[in-house]
């Protein structure tokens, strides 16, 4: 496949960041087909995950279509980089976060 999907997705992920001298793209090749680990800076996170992931969702689509045209199968897993925000968002339940409030102690922060 002469690693034109290495090349495209280091070319669209470069597009789309704003630190392109940060994104590290790792290449495996096995029987399941090639693995594509993408590195990028964490402040870039968001841009190419996209909201709702659907940022991600395309290029993982476009990637299997490069992949289809050279009979491969590429995968994308993008790595969570240090100091990352994984799981922030999911703060809520039976420990959330000390910087959480719950709607009570938020309700009296307003002194209604």
């Amino acid at each position: 496949m002469n690693e034109m999907d290495n090349q495209f997705l280091e070319f669209v992920v470069k597009a789309l960041v704003d630190n392109p001298n940060d994104v590290k793209i790792k290449r495996t090749v096995d029987e399941m087909g090639v693995l594509l680990t993408l590195d990028v800076n964490a402040a870039d996170m968001g841009k190419v995950i996209g909201r709702s992931g659907n940022t991600a969702k395309a290029i993982r689509t476009l990637l299997r279509v490069v992949g289809m045209k050279h009979n491969a199968r590429v995968n994308l897993k993008i790595s969570e980089p240090e100091g990352g925000t994984k799981g922030l968002g999911a703060a809520v339940g039976p420990n959330p976060s000390p910087a959480m409030k719950t709607v009570d102690e938020a309700m009296a922060d307003l002194k209604l």
